[in-house]
């Protein structure tokens, strides 16, 4: 790679990318987070089809190759390529990095839409902590009602969809909170200020 100040740039970006991707790994591995929807050996399945490629592996690869795989969840079936972006910015270290990624579907398929339209951007950078911060707020939003049709899920990735169309920009995380709380106003949830949303 050149070392130049784009060389520089996207080793920058991957190493961030990495740290991510191990952050995330820990807190599953902690158990942190609530009890995710897709069963174990789903999961198990999937990573013996990913062995078949190599990594670090582009979103687009990741598609290319298994996209059909399907993957039950309690809610429902999702192919992947549902739920992995499909472009070359999205990388994946290992499987157990597409295995984080896919383990709650319904995040994953509003974080798809998210990054697929944010590839659109000229000298945008979608940052760890920018991106942690949207799929914080899609998860709180399907921790509010569990048993709803994730409306409000799907809502917020429309919302920040057309935000990127419209204004050629990432939203600020708090204005997705912002967004996230009118939402669940609107739907009859009371969300008081000092709840997850911040404001």
């Amino acid at each position: 790679m050149a070392d130049d100040k784009q060389g520089r740039d996207k080793q920058a970006h991957d190493a961030e990318r990495r740290q991510q991707e191990r952050e995330m790994a820990t807190e599953l591995e902690r158990g942190d987070e609530t009890e995710p929807p897709v069963e174990a050996e789903q999961l198990t399945g999937l990573e013996a089809d990913l062995e078949e490629l190599t990594f670090p592996a582009t979103g687009t690869a990741v598609v290319a190759s298994i996209g059909d795989r399907e993957i039950e969840s309690v809610e429902g079936s999702y192919s992947l390529e549902e739920l992995v972006p499909e472009t070359d910015e999205e990388t994946f270290d290992s499987p157990a990095a597409v295995r984080v990624q896919v383990q709650r579907p319904t995040v994953a398929a509003a974080m798809k839409q998210v990054v697929e339209a944010s590839t659109t951007l000229q000298n945008t950078d979608f940052s760890w902590t920018q991106r942690r911060a949207y799929e914080k707020t899609f998860t709180e939003l399907k921790a509010i009602d569990p048993d709803d049709d994730d409306d409000g899920i799907q809502a917020i990735s429309d919302w920040i969809v057309e935000r990127i169309r419209d204004e050629e920009t990432l939203p600020t995380s708090r204005a997705v909170r912002r967004e996230a709380a009118n939402v669940c106003r609107t739907n009859g949830y009371q969300v008081s200020n000092d709840e997850w949303l911040g404001i």
